[in-house]
Order: C-alpha cells, then sequence, then structure tokens
C-alpha cells in the first residue's frame, strides 16, 4: 500500500510563512510568535522549550509574543486541547527548516561544508575556530518564504529541552504582580464603561430613563442601541454609579420560560432536536441476549466561574478599531466584530492579553464588543470595560446540560453483547468567528439585531461536541451511539472545557462499574479484559499500581476508577479516587496516570492534570447553574460555590513519557476520569449509585430514598 505523502503540520500549512513565526533581532533574542495563547496552561514555555531546541539556542533568547491580528499566525482558536499538536508541531517545523537555511548561509559566508557545522546557543561554527552566528546572518537572510519539508526536525533523542521541566515564563511576572492581565492593563486618556443587563436573559429593553445616569460626575456618555445599553466615565466609580442609577430606570419585555432545573433530563428529551449517528458496530451474536439493563446519567448546566470577570479596553482612531482582549480566539473575534461593525476585517486589529483562565467560551468575547459599542462614543479615547460577578454569572455562555442513555444486552454470564448510547443536549459550541452570523451577546440586542445563535456541535472527526467520547473506547461486539442536540436554547451554551467528554465519561465508566458489581468482577479487571489498545492498558496499571489498588476497605471510605483517552485521539488518562462519606462526600486523594506521548515539559503537564483534576471535583460535587422559571439565580460565590482551598484533594500525578510518540494537549484528560471515578468511589463508599450530577447531600439523600 502507498504511503500518503508528507505534509506540512496543519497550522503551518494555514501560515507558511517562516517570518511570521520566528524572527532575530539585534539584541540576540530570537522572537517566537505563534497564534494560540496563554491561558494558564503554561503554552509559552513549552513552545519555548520546542523552539530553543530546534534552534540550538538557550531558552532565554526565545521572546514570546503575544497572539495578535496584526502579524502573528492565525491558528484559529486556543481550544481542545491542541496547542502543542497544532502549533506544536508547526513550530518544531518551521524552526528546522529555519535552522537548515541558516547552515547553509553561514557555509556559503565561511567556505566549509555545511555539515560540519555546529550551532550552540546560536553561535554557527566549524573547522578551523571558524564562526559567525544567527544575527549576524540575519540581515543576509529573508524568511519571508514558505516553508517546505526539506528539513526534518531533530528526533527526540537529540532535543536537549524537550522532556524537561523548564520554570514557567509567565510566572515571575505574576508573582511579581506585574501588568501581565487585562484586567491591570492602562492606556493614556483611558475610560471606563459598564453594560446594562437584564436580569433575564434575552429579555427586551422596553424604556430607558437616562436622567439619573446623566446626573452622575464624571460621565461621559450614555450609549442606547436598542436593547444595548451601557455608560462610559472618566472613572471606574462613576461607571458603577451611572450603571447603578441607569438600571433604576430601565424597564424590561418578559421572556420565553426557563425549564424545570430538577427535571433537566424531562426538558432535554422533549425539545426538538436533530438526531445524528455517530457510529455503529454489528455483530452477528446478537441472539446471545438473555436481557437488556438501562441507566440513565445526567449533568446540569456548569459556569466557567472564572475567578476574574471578563473585561477587554476597545479605542477607536476613525475607521480603523484596536481591541485588547483575554479571548482564546483574536482571528475569530476580529471576523465577529467585522460582520456586527460592517467593516473590513483589515481595519481591526485585536491583540491577546492574559486574563482569568476560562478553559471555554466564556463571556471574554462579549466583552470586547460590549467595549467596542461603548468606545464609539468616546471621541477616540480608549474604554475599559469589564463585567460583574452577577453578569459573567448569568449571562456568560454555559457548559450544556445532558441526559445521557446507556442500554446493554448482556448475555447468560452478564457479559456485554450490544451497547447502546444516546445523548440529548444543547449543543456545544457557539464561539466567534465560525458562522455568516456572529456569536457575541450583544449582536443580539441591537436595534437592528443579528439573529440568536443555537449551539451546534463540531463534527466527530474533530473530536464531537455532546458526543465527545460517546464511542466506547472498549472492544465491545456491538454499539449504536446517538446525539440528539436541541434546537432550542433557553439558557446559552457554549464550549466549555471538554464539551461532551466530561459526562459521557461520566455515564459509560459508572456504567461499567455497575455490570462489573453485577458480575462480581474487579471493575479494573473487568476494563482491561475489555481493552486491546496497550497504551490504554498501561495508564490504568499505572494508576492501579500507585494507589496499590484495591486499599483496605475502611469504614466511610470509598475507592473507585475511572478511564478515558480524550476525544479516542488524544491523551490517555486514569484515575482512582479515594472518597469519605460522612454528612458529605468529600474526596481525600486522587492517583492518576497519564499518557500525552513526548511531554515537553513534564512538569507542565502534571500541573495541567492537576488543575483538570481539581476542576473536574468542584464539578463534580459543588457546580450546578440555578435557576427559577424567570431568571438565572446563581449570580454570585453564594448561590454558585466551588471547590475552597480547605477542600482540595491530595492529587499524585504518574506521567508515562513516550518520547518517540508525537505529544498531545493534557488540559482536558483529567475531568471525565476523575468525575466517574469519584462517582464510583461514593458507590464503593456507601452503596449508593449517583447518576445525577453534582454529588450533593440532597442528591445523596435522593438517590437513597430511590433505591430504598
Amino acid at each position: 500500500m502507498n504511503q500518503a505523502a508528507p505534509q506540512l503540520p496543519v497550522s503551518l500549512a494555514a501560515n507558511p510563512r517562516l517570518s511570521s513565526w520566528v524572527r532575530f533581532s539585534d539584541e540576540g533574542q530570537v522572537t517566537l510568535s505563534p497564534g494560540k495563547v496563554e491561558i494558564g496552561q503554561g503554552i509559552v514555555t513549552a513552545l519555548a522549550q520546542i523552539a530553543a531546541d530546534e534552534l540550538d539556542v538557550d531558552i532565554g533568547r526565545v521572546k514570546m509574543v503575544r497572539a495578535s491580528t496584526a502579524g502573528s499566525p492565525n491558528e484559529g482558536v486556543t481550544s481542545g486541547s491542541l496547542s502543542i499538536q497544532q502549533s506544536g508541531r508547526a513550530i518544531r517545523q518551521a524552526c528546522a527548516e529555519i535552522r537548515r537555511i541558516f547552515l547553509a548561509a553561514a557555509a556559503d559566508r565561511l567556505g566549509v561544508d555545511a555539515n560540519a557545522l555546529e550551532i550552540d546557543d546560536g553561535m554557527i561554527s566549524g573547522p578551523g575556530n571558524v564562526q559567525t552566528s544567527y544575527w549576524e546572518l540575519a540581515d543576509e537572510i529573508s524568511l519571508d518564504r514558505d516553508a517546505t519539508l526539506e528539513a526534518a526536525p531533530k528526533a527526540a533523542a537529540k532535543r536537549a529541552l524537550a522532556g524537561q521541566s523548564v520554570r514557567r515564563l509567565d510566572i515571575p511576572d505574576k508573582v511579581f504582580a506585574r501588568r501581565r492581565f487585562i484586567h491591570d492593563y492602562a492606556l493614556p486618556a483611558m475610560l471606563h464603561g459598564r453594560v446594562l443587563r437584564p436580569e433575564r436573559s434575552g429579555a427586551t429593553l422596553t424604556g430607558l430613563n437616562e436622567d439619573g445616569a446623566h446626573a452622575v460626575a464624571g460621565l461621559v456618555t450614555v450609549v442606547r442601541d436598542g436593547s444595548f445599553a451601557g455608560v462610559v466615565s472618566e472613572t471606574e466609580e462613576g461607571a458603577e454609579t451611572a450603571l447603578r442609577a441607569l438600571r433604576k430606570g430601565a424597564t424590561w419585555s418578559a421572556r420565553e420560560a426557563l425549564p424545570d432545573e430538577n427535571d433537566l433530563a424531562a426538558f432535554l428529551k422533549a425539545q426538538p432536536v436533530e438526531s445524528t449517528i455517530i457510529d455503529t458496530r454489528i455483530s452477528s451474536n446478537t441472539s446471545d441476549k438473555l436481557r437488556t439493563i438501562r441507566r440513565q446519567y445526567t449533568r446540569p448546566y456548569i459556569a466557567h466561574a472564572s475567578i476574574g470577570p471578563s473585561c477587554a479596553i476597545a479605542q477607536w482612531n476613525g475607521d480603523r478599531l484596536q481591541v485588547w482582549t483575554h479571548s482564546q480566539g483574536v482571528y475569530l473575534l476580529r471576523a465577529d466584530l467585522a460582520l456586527v461593525l460592517k467593516i473590513p476585517v483589515e481595519n481591526i486589529t485585536v491583540e491577546h492579553m492574559e486574563g482569568a483562565g476560562c478553559y471555554g467560551h466564556n463571556a471574554a468575547d462579549d466583552v470586547a464588543l460590549d467595549a467596542v459599542l461603548l468606545a464609539k462614543a468616546a471621541g477616540g479615547r480608549p474604554v475599559r470595560v469589564q463585567w460583574s460577578r452577577a453578569d459573567e454569572m448569568t449571562h456568560a455562555p454555559f457548559g450544556a446540560a445532558m441526559a445521557i442513555e446507556i442500554e446493554a444486552d448482556l448475555d447468560a454470564q452478564n457479559e456485554i453483547v450490544n451497547w447502546r448510547h444516546s445523548i440529548w443536549s444543547n449543543g456545544h459550541a457557539a464561539r466567534p468567528g465560525r458562522a455568516a452570523q456572529p456569536a457575541l451577546l450583544a449582536a443580539y440586542e441591537l436595534e437592528n439585531p443579528f439573529p440568536r445563535m443555537i449551539s451546534t456541535n463540531p463534527p466527530q472527526a474533530n473530536g464531537g461536541g455532546g458526543d465527545r467520547n460517546s464511542i466506547p473506547l472498549y472492544d465491545f461486539p456491538a454499539w449504536r451511539i446517538e446525539s440528539h442536540r436541541l434546537l432550542t436554547m433557553p439558557v446559552r451554551t457554549s464550549a466549555l472545557r471538554t464539551l461532551g467528554a466530561q459526562g459521557n465519561v461520566f455515564a459509560i465508566e459508572s456504567f461499567l462499574d455497575e455490570i462489573a458489581t453485577e458480575r462480581g468482577e474487579d471493575p479494573i479487571e473487568f476494563r482491561l479484559r475489555h481493552l486491546r489498545d496497550d497504551r490504554a492498558k498501561d495508564v490504568i496499571r499505572a494508576t492501579a499500581r500507585r494507589a496499590s489498588w484495591k486499599p483496605e476497605k475502611k469504614p466511610g471510605t470509598g475507592y473507585g476508577i475511572g478511564f478515558a483517552r480524550y476525544k479516542n485521539t488524544g491523551a490517555y488518562c486514569a484515575v482512582v479516587a479515594e472518597v469519605e462519606g460522612e454528612q458529605d462526600i468529600r474526596v481525600k486523594r486522587l492517583t492518576l496516570a497519564v499518557d500525552v506521548g513526548e511531554a515537553i515539559n513534564p512538569d507542565g503537564v502534571i500541573n495541567q492534570i492537576e488543575g483538570g483534576a481539581i476542576q473536574a471535583t468542584s464539578w463534580v460535587l459543588k457546580e450546578r447553574v440555578r435557576f427559577d422559571h424567570e431568571h438565572i439565580t446563581s449570580s454570585s460565590w453564594t448561590d454558585y460555590p466551588i471547590l475552597r482551598f480547605s477542600e482540595v484533594p491530595q492529587v499524585v500525578v504518574e506521567l508515562i513519557q513516550r518520547v518517540e510518540i508525537e505529544p498531545v494537549g493534557a488540559g482536558e484528560a483529567a475531568h471525565g476520569p476523575v468525575t466517574a471515578a469519584i462517582a464510583n468511589a461514593v458507590f464503593d463508599c456507601l452503596g449508593v449509585r449517583i447518576r445525577n450530577l453534582p454529588i450533593t447531600r440532597d442528591s445523596l439523600i435522593a438517590a437513597m430514598e430511590l433505591s430504598s
């Protein structure tokens, strides 16, 4: 069979000009300009390691440039745990080619064969002590050329930095409180804006008395365009005061009722849907079926709950616009801004600055449009807009609620002969820049509004949305996987970390535990028996060994296992959870094993797994968007509690390093397995099976009553 021809890495194929990735400065620095952005995942450090390795320079020489539509490669959006796969591979190939170009130029200058030259921290030397450097040659060499495949990146054994836990480049600024975050950024003559939003999401502004706001000292202007309204002030305090006065003068229309938050499964299943067959496998042994078991699992709507509310700055200069934002996709945001404003994308520059990590589509893009609309009335002065905590908790997109039904046909030995998995959920993706209409909140509020986008799902080839991780990695004889995407959206949903993977892995891994329990079989042995993937088996065995599975049973303590390969194509992760159950469930310890292929920065991978494990624990034990029939009620930390420091479990991570395998991301690998492991540990502890998240005292009581 003919092998496919080698191709450029996807991000490099989309942005082949080498000069858009790397430049050499007169100060002896290498300027690296990726299109992926830092959102707390440590990507700037890992990418700098890759570049330094391929170019043979000290990592201290690598200057990382924030993504900007003014010149950075367009790598779409930083999401899906794809930064290492996409940006890392592109940078590795681009730097390998640049190294080859400079070696050829040095060989010409020095009169020696290129194969006789070596590079040490950017200095190029050869026989007879001849030498030059990247920086001496930089003016003579144009990188305004497209990448090819004429140079191969170094073999793993020849890389000096990959696999090393290099200190994060972004941490010193954060430790010493230097202005790295958008929230702390200030421009000369900067004004402050606030936007008026209804208590009932989607309500229409029917009346607005502006007198109270105009009486506030320092007010610059009140802006109104249909249901979009806001204030611009000389000071942040003045903007807050003017907004409170404006709110008193606002009247709103009613809107459609929200669903019953205590019966989300019934709501999801009753809505009009678009149904898709995700995958099927057919077996001839269905006649062996003796009985069928069916279970339903649910998760609620989940908020991003970013610690810092979303923030942006915008400034107009004639018909030119500059935006500073913590959006995860500066080019995609620019495309939607151009749609709303009806101006060419070339007139807009969107520059990334770090913000409160959201890991998904929170309000970072929405607040950018808010700032742009208010800045139009600011006479060329920059306007900074920051959302309130209540706005962040009620108007930003949520992670979609899910109802998942799994059926298994069992034979006389309780072996699985057929498997059916059905999902009901809103779509998990409504990011900007991907449709003919904008996906920004204020765009729906204007006098001439754009239609409100109904969230969709990425295709399964890109990892899927509501169906993410719904296809079992286990080797069952037959299955049918269906996804039912809602065509209504009373609660705004979009991408939240892992999309549908958390819900699907929770359901699959819980259901497997139920079957293993019925069989009287150890749940780890049951999983291993149904897996053919050796890397999958290795992470399960590694975490079982590290956790001394199964620890001796103690009163009030339980242990559970969870496993998944993120998107079935990314990182492998297995978890053993130890929980204590008295009046409430407390997760005492999480033991994880993870395989990301080549780990560029092992400490960074472990950080990501730790963070994901702790976030998942918060989702499982605490997090649930609350609402009545009229409005979202969880508008503060009191109403939407998250895990406290005193409740954080001990997290132990074992990293399986595979330098010979291309790296994948780690950021979303732990969530599903941790969720399932905790739920399975709760059953081991209390003998009660929780199928509806979160696992709270109320849900435990409800499950106990149901099983009694």
